[in-house]
């Protein structure tokens, strides 16, 4: 009665905690060429914000790379148009959280109150608040100004996450059917006449993970060919040794011509297919072996067909919480739960894929393999857990399938 909630409850305060970010103070440098806030803000700064005032106007470039720059984390540009065209231009190193946000919002427009009503009006400040008109606040990453960032890239790498979770909930179904239907026929009472439990839980997991490798290559081939004859038969006035001359002459006609055809550029210029492909199948095979021992186990302990249904509707919730995780990653992908998320063997096939595809930053590859690494690892240990519960309930019938029953097994 009170686990369910409180799970709920645990699940939504460790969301809040990892994916809000861990910066306590935040540095604001104000470009105030004309000196139009007098270097000032309010008397009385919030604790975690600090201001600094530069009579120049930069551009977004120099903040971004210029090295004086770097110990500001947010910059805020008060234009001498701002009377005018009520325009703010902020951008931020990090991810702002909504209160900075809005201690910013708050802050530059009371000052702009004080400006226009000390030089423009007569009217007292709470007066001159009835009738003025808010400012308009443009928040954008410093290293992104004109927002040309695409997360095409992470798109790829989401599908391809996608793809492997598809390809797990598969042939894991095939699994917990195939040992279900053996166990409920007594063809297994045969089979474990020639073989012990652990073979035989072995070679079922291997035998329909190497036809779902070869289905996998098959899928390959055909859309790999697909799209070579789609380049060489079907379009190939877009590959034309004669377009790209043209293109290259004619900047208007380029640019006419990437904004006709963005996914064919994506489908045959963009995608890294040897990494992708590559890793794909490593981190589908680490996938399928980690979840077809859940699979497994959950097939050879069932009393009756029927029973496992409460421990595959949890299963699937886990597979269906890997594919919402890449979702959360492509926008959200420098928070505290992304770098979890890949690292948990659960998330980290989704994930990781979406990272590949965005490409590692020079020196942080070993993230990849770590990963890698730690769901081999859990699969490994997980394939010794079913190893266990499948000895134990492959010959039990009858029984109703409870959790209790299931670390019983597991101990002996």
């Amino acid at each position: 009665m009170f686990l369910g909630p409180l799970f709920v409850l645990g699940m939504v305060y460790i969301f809040l905690a990892t994916t809000t970010t861990n910066k306590k103070e935040w540095n604001v440098i104000l470009f105030d060429k004309k000196e139009i806030f007098d270097t000032k803000i309010t008397p009385n700064p919030p604790e975690n914000l600090s201001f600094f005032f530069i009579n120049a106007f930069i551009d977004y470039d120099e903040f971004a790379h210029q090295e004086k720059y770097q110990k500001y984390d947010i910059s805020v540009w008060i234009n001498e148009k701002i009377v005018s065209n009520k325009k703010v231009m902020v951008t931020y190193r990090e991810k702002l959280p909504e209160h900075v946000k809005r201690q910013i919002i708050f802050l530059v427009e009371r000052r702009m109150e004080e400006i226009m009503v000390d030089q423009f009006t007569d009217l007292s400040v709470e007066k001159f608040r009835e009738i003025k008109q808010s400012l308009n606040f443009d928040f954008r990453d410093a290293y992104d100004p004109k927002n040309e960032k695409s997360n095409t890239a992470s798109w790829v790498g989401f599908s391809f996450g996608a793809l492997i979770i598809l390809f797990v909930f598969m042939f894991g179904m095939t699994i917990l059917r195939s040992v279900s239907r053996e166990k409920s026929n007594r063809i297994v009472e045969v089979l474990l006449s020639s073989v012990n439990a652990k073979q035989l839980l072995t070679g079922k997991v291997l035998g329909i993970g190497f036809s779902a490798i070869v289905q996998f290559a098959v899928w390959t081939l055909i859309v790999g060919a697909g799209l070579a004859i789609f380049r060489s038969t079907v379009f190939p006035d877009m590959f034309s040794a004669e377009l790209v001359a043209d293109a290259v002459n004619n900047v208007n006609y380029s640019a006419e011509l990437a904004t006709q055809s963005p996914f064919v550029d994506l489908i045959f210029n963009q995608i890294q297919y040897t990494n992708m492909l590559l890793f794909f199948a490593l981190f589908f095979i680490g996938a399928y072996l980690f979840y077809g021992a859940f699979f497994a186990m959950i097939g050879a302990s069932m009393g009756s067909e029927s029973d496992g249904q409460q421990f595959i509707i949890p299963l699937s919730l886990l597979l269906l919480a890997s594919i919402l995780s890449g979702y959360f990653v492509v926008y959200s992908p420098s928070t505290t739960l992304a770098m979890w998320l890949s690292y948990i063997p659960f998330t980290s096939p989704m994930v990781m894929m979406i990272e590949l595809s965005n490409g590692f930053e020079d020196g942080n590859a070993w993230q990849l393999f770590l990963s890698l690494a730690i769901l081999f690892i859990s699969a490994f240990l997980m394939l010794i857990l079913a190893g266990r519960i499948y000895k134990n309930g492959l010959l039990r019938f009858n029984h109703r399938l409870k959790l209790k029953m299931l670390i019983k097994w597991m101990k002996k």
